[in-house]
């Protein structure tokens, strides 16, 4: 029962387009149309600002939080919990409500490690944070942070320190987020990521590719 009710919360949940709604609520954009075409902090970040990026951080976090807090509330099943996380996760990055074209999954999966495991989360925040600061690549930072949260959530479950149900969320979570950003770790290959500060007038994303199902915002003039 409870993976039944809380696998499709969570999904719900995590499909709350929050990058898309500030884009349209603050300058009337749909961000989808800028930069990386996806719905998270970064693009945000580039397409609205600091504000509106830092907000749709924390709603995207909270997105997970909050399947996770129910499903302990409700059911108190520790595989539950990490069902209902990485629905919210596959929700924010493939949301219903905005034709299947979401976010990468940084935020909301890093909302589900810290309620999952407080300690992995810090990991995972410092690294990122670290890595950001030092290089201003924002997709590095997403993908060293989620390695090192993994990782630290794994080593936790051996040391019995941690639900051993939460090795899924390392596994599957981990190669959801890192798979999201393929893209970008081939520019970073190449040398032709983005760093902070670098903005862009349309997006990459191919219309053809990615399709325009779901609700549109119209375009800012």
């Amino acid at each position: 029962m409870a993976f039944l009710v809380m696998i499709p919360v969570g999904y719900l949940l995590g499909a709350i387009p929050f990058g898309l709604i500030l884009g349209w609520l603050v300058k009337r954009v749909d961000v989808r149309d800028y930069g990386s075409g996806k719905t998270g902090m970064t693009n945000v970040l580039r397409t609205v600002g600091v504000k509106s990026a830092a907000l749709a951080l924390l709603l995207d976090m909270g997105k997970s939080i909050l399947a996770v807090a129910l499903t302990r509330i409700f059911f108190d099943v520790p595989a539950a919990e990490v069902a209902a996380a990485l629905a919210a996760l596959i929700g924010h990055n493939w949301p219903a409500y905005a034709g299947f074209r979401g976010g990468r999954g940084t935020a909301p999966g890093l909302g589900g490690l810290i309620i999952l495991s407080p300690w992995a989360g810090l990991v995972a925040a410092i690294a990122g944070v670290a890595t950001i600061a030092s290089t201003r690549w924002v997709s590095l930072g997403s993908i060293l942070g989620t390695l090192f949260g993994v990782i630290t959530l794994a080593i936790l479950i051996v040391l019995d320190l941690a639900s051993a149900e939460y090795i899924w969320y390392s596994i599957f979570g981990g190669s959801i987020v890192i798979g999201r950003h393929w893209d970008n770790i081939q520019r970073l290959v190449k040398g032709e990521e983005r760093k902070i500060g670098e903005s862009v007038d349309s997006s990459d994303a191919s219309p053809d590719k990615e399709g325009r199902k779901g609700f549109r915002w119209p375009k800012s003039a």
